[in-house]
């Protein structure tokens, strides 16, 4: 059976229409849908939308995909004989007018959504839109393999069918083994609701990777600090010294007020709860925080849209000379990729606190920069730190050149000085 979606004809109704094709016969049966798209927004070669990751177009391919699984299940269970029209167009029918697309009992997609379900309440709301990128990714997998997850069927096997349509498709290697990892909670979810699961054959190994983490040095926040800048991006550079002084998310730092600032034993220290995590956290200001405050007449910057400050700070960093060449992952399209950019470009809300973690790495205890950023693992925390900093590099040659120039001289001074012979060194 050839299951096809097609953009209707001119003249027919706007709704997608569904070819399903007999192999045996050739016989060609088309059903409307009830889906509807602009045609702007369909591609007319691969038969889904253009863009799939638009809000309306993952409904409409949601709808579609389990659309042709339900028939195709259907179609097996009857032994590969036609099925016919009336039960196709009650198929059709319920999933494309129901709003939500239901799953079957012990299917593994609807123990994700009763995974979801359970946490909600203790997630905050990026761990929610994180949970439904693996939930949609797991959806497009099911759809491309035109089977139905179920929870006996996860095992080895599927780890490595789920990474190669991973890669295929060109998702980034985290977003695999991220969402491989959540699907083993999802099985240990299962297990502790009575459900046998292979959970125990669950071994996902990646291999190490080298991470191309973008940071902004110390002589690159002078530069940033100094460099002339128009007024509408004053707000922007201020924000983006604060963040680089406390290492603190977005949604935290833009949410900073004079409200929040307390005093302990003379030391003026900045108060709140972290929205991802809901730690508490207690931070003496930095000087340069502090001067911040000062040119605001008290106060913090006038605060910002993610959007708008994302865009102002890449600005911002052009202005002050940030051009250089460096690898890093840059969106193209709908994924992101590795490319050679200039640092300016890819340049994130997200820097600050990598730069942060990174700059005082090394110079202050890191159980105390831990509390900063409000890690709990020191392993999460070092994967914020960008191991190939330029001026860690420089400050280690300093040391190599200075210990061994005291080396030479102790050794001259001591009239130890001696030729080594080629068979000594040997």
């Amino acid at each position: 059976m050839i299951i096809q979606y097609l953009f209707p004809k001119k003249g027919d109704a706007r709704d997608l229409q569904l070819s399903v094709i007999d192999k045996k016969t050739n016989a060609e049966l088309r059903f409307r849908t009830y889906i509807t798209i602009e045609e702007k927004e369909w591609d007319h070669a691969r038969q889904r939308p253009k863009n799939p990751y638009l809000k309306s177009s993952k409904k409409v391919n949601t709808k579609m995909e389990a659309i042709r699984l339900r028939i195709l299940e259907v179609y097996r269970h009857k032994r590969n004989r036609e099925i016919s029209s009336r039960t196709i167009n009650r198929i059709i029918r319920t999933i494309s007018l129901d709003k939500q697309v239901s799953h079957p009992r012990d299917s593994f997609l609807l123990f994700v959504q009763q995974y979801i379900a359970s946490r909600r309440h203790i997630i905050c709301h990026s761990t929610f839109k994180r949970y439904m990128v693996f939930f949609r990714f797991l959806e497009r997998y099911q759809g491309a393999r035109s089977k139905r997850l179920m929870t006996k069927d996860l095992n080895d096997g599927f780890i490595q069918d789920f990474i190669d349509f991973g890669r295929s498709g060109s998702y980034s290697e985290s977003t695999i083994y991220r969402t491989l990892n959540f699907v083993k909670n999802v099985l240990n979810f299962a297990e502790k609701k009575g459900i046998r699961t292979s959970v125990r054959e669950f071994e996902i190994r990646r291999k190490a990777q080298q991470r191309e983490l973008v940071t902004i040095s110390e002589d690159e926040i002078l530069r940033i600090t100094n460099c002339e800048v128009p007024a509408v991006l004053k707000a922007a550079r201020e924000w983006l010294l604060i963040s680089c002084y406390t290492g603190q998310r977005i949604s935290d730092f833009m949410e900073f007020t004079r409200d929040k600032l307390i005093e302990i034993n003379g030391i003026v220290c900045i108060s709140f709860v972290q929205k991802k995590t809901r730690k508490e956290i207690t931070l003496p200001l930095h000087p340069a925080v502090t001067e911040v405050i000062r040119r605001n007449n008290g106060n913090f910057p006038r605060p910002l849209d993610a959007l708008v400050y994302n865009r102002q700070i890449r600005q911002i960093a052009r202005l002050a000379g940030l051009h250089h060449q460096i690898r890093a992952r840059k969106r193209i399209g709908h994924r992101t990729k590795t490319v050679l950019t200039q640092k300016w470009q890819v340049i994130t809300s997200h820097i600050g606190r990598r730069s942060f973690a990174t700059n005082f790495f090394g110079k202050i205890p890191t159980a105390l920069l831990m509390e900063a950023t409000g890690h709990s693992m020191e392993e999460m925390f070092l994967k914020y730190i960008n191991r190939t900093d330029n001026n860690r590099i420089a400050s280690l040659n300093g040391y190599f050149h200075s210990t061994y120039t005291e080396g030479i001289s102790r050794t001259i001074s001591g009239n130890e000085f001696r030729t080594v012979s080629k068979h000594q060194w040997k």
